[in-house]
């Protein structure tokens, strides 16, 4: 599905831009600005560029004032989960951030709303805009609200994989495979299927955009289901 209503989007992030064009250049893609001939400026890149650097601040004095205890490394590593790719593009997910890109033809062809690498560059890049419109407070209210809220529940998810691993590895004799089950619908828009197991039996089942989107919620599922 494909949004281009961003009076909707700014309901739904609790944010109305003073200057409308930042949010349409935050959502932008360099394929779209192209096929429209707009200003070479006019894409995400540079909002991103600084969202990525408001971001960066913002998560790492929030993580220094309650982790009292963590030494530098830790913080360091427990930062670099939070605002990595993936982890930007599952919160943008959680209130359906991709259907509102605007992509070009080619791009919206070859998948390009369900990449992370897209998504996670949107998310960054509304950071700067909204930084650009009212400064430091509202973005880092931005990222309070849907980067660094229930860290505890996304940290699992983020880590879903490796701690699965690390679980299964304690027993020297079991082995965790993923196992693609299906794949549906047009190449631009496919949902993968795919299972995690344990010696071939089916612990977790886990659907995404890609096979390592499905892979990380199956593995998120079987945790969920060990841990009870």
């Amino acid at each position: 599905m494909i949004r281009k209503n961003f009076d909707e989007l700014e309901n739904i992030i609790g944010y109305s831009f003073k200057d409308k064009g930042l949010l349409k250049q935050a959502l932008t893609h360099s394929s779209f600005a192209n096929e429209q001939k707009i200003n070479k400026h006019a894409d995400y890149e540079r909002l991103e560029f600084l969202g990525d650097a408001v971001l960066e601040l913002v998560s790492s004095e929030f993580l220094f004032h309650n982790n009292s205890s963590m030494k530098e490394g830790e913080l360091t590593k427990l930062r670099a989960s939070i605002v990595c790719e993936s982890a930007l593009a599952y919160c943008a997910r959680l209130f359906d951030l991709e259907d509102y890109i605007l992509l070009g033809k080619g791009e919206e062809m070859t998948g390009g709303r369900s990449k992370d690498s897209i998504i996670s560059d949107v998310m960054e890049a509304i950071i700067g805009a909204i930084y650009i419109d009212s400064g430091m407070e509202k973005a880092a209210g931005y990222i309070h609200r849907f980067i660094l809220s229930d860290l505890e529940h996304k940290q699992l998810f983020y880590d879903a994989k490796t701690i699965l691993q690390e679980l299964v590895q304690r027993d020297n004799n079991a082995a965790l495979t993923y196992e693609l089950i299906s794949e549906k619908g047009p190449d631009h828009d496919k949902v993968f299927v795919v299972e995690a197991r344990i010696d071939d039996k089916t612990i977790g089942r886990g659907a995404g955009k890609t096979k390592k989107a499905a892979e990380q919620q199956a593995a998120y599922e079987a945790l969920k289901l060990l841990q009870k």
